[in-house]
């Protein structure tokens, strides 16, 4: 019987580069696809952002502007296209896709107007290191470690399979990962996940880049409310708009996306070495000021999602 982590197997289907959802079989993102984010519904996010990276790129005296995880690249385009025209002529755009899929569905939706890049060392190294960076829904997009509470101590989840059949086992972890949520009081029974693989990300890159400043968008909360009556987790699946939770997330492997809750309390104590500022809000707050009377239904779509806005100073 083959058995792994939950990380791993997650990690296996996200991104295995044959079978893997994001390096072969996803889609597209938006109604054809199996998911939509914030950008195909609405212009908003893109003007919001597009006035933080000015302002940001002013600050830090850079011209170079970074995405994480584009996607089909719409956010970046409307970002650009939202800045004034001598903004718009002098900004640098990069972005940085692992998919290959994705990044040939971004080089036709920018064309010539951004440089793109497999890994986020490659587009650090073309700005020298100097560069304001921001992602939307891309922590979500990173496998996690998943832990269930017992009477005595924190148990790993992890797969097995043996011939058709898929069921859940539990391991004691030799030691449990840097996170806040393990400071929180929990119930028994209660499941948590960890995006210690975007943890070890962010220490392979942050000491590369020397200034700049840096927005997290995703959906999640902070360590004392992301679970809040949630004793099963955030874990979950999405195959053509449809919602899979519980064994549903084991089927069609490498066919859906599978995500969890960002807890942003972590991200903003993985940064501390490097960073200088951690300035937390709703992400219905950053858009609001762009909003007209008729679009104010997308705050209520957007108040289960964070942005964390942080700096970078040598």
């Amino acid at each position: 019987m083959a058995s792994e982590t939950f990380e791993q197997f997650m990690q296996r289907c996200l991104h295995d580069p044959k079978r893997g959802y994001y390096a072969r079989n996803i889609r597209s993102i938006g109604a054809r696809g199996d998911f939509t984010t914030a950008p195909q519904l609405s212009d908003i996010p893109a003007k919001a952002i597009s006035r933080w990276a000015k302002l940001a790129m002013k600050n830090s005296k850079t011209h170079n502007l970074i995405e994480l995880g584009p996607g089909l690249g719409t956010l970046s385009k409307q970002v650009v296209k939202y800045m004034p025209l001598l903004d718009r002529l002098k900004t640098q755009l990069h972005l940085v896709e692992s998919s290959p899929a994705l990044r040939e569905q971004q080089r036709r939706t920018l064309g010539k107007r951004a440089q793109i890049h497999a890994d986020i060392h490659s587009a650090l190294d073309a700005c020298s290191g100097n560069a304001v960076i921001f992602s939307n829904e891309l922590v979500d997009a990173f496998p996690v470690r998943l832990f269930q509470k017992t009477e005595n101590a924190w148990l790993e989840v992890t797969v097995e399979k043996s011939q058709d059949i898929i069921r859940e086992n539990f391991i004691t972890p030799l030691a449990l990962p840097e996170s806040s949520i393990f400071d929180v009081k929990h119930p028994v029974g209660q499941r948590v996940e960890i995006h210690e693989s975007y943890h070890r990300w962010l220490k392979g890159w942050l000491p590369m880049w020397q200034r700049g400043e840096l927005l997290t968008i995703d959906y999640g909360n902070t360590a004392e409310h992301i679970y809040t009556r949630r004793p099963q987790g955030t874990v979950r699946g999405f195959l053509m708009h449809q919602r899979t939770e519980g064994l549903e997330i084991y089927q069609n492997q490498g066919l859906q996306d599978l995500t969890a809750d960002v807890n942003f309390t972590d991200l903003c104590r993985w940064g501390e070495n490097w960073l200088t500022q951690n300035e937390l809000k709703n992400f219905a707050d950053f858009i609001k000021p762009f909003c007209s009377e008729h679009e104010l239904p997308l705050l209520s779509a957007c108040e289960h999602f964070f942005c964390l806005h942080q700096s970078r100073r040598n």
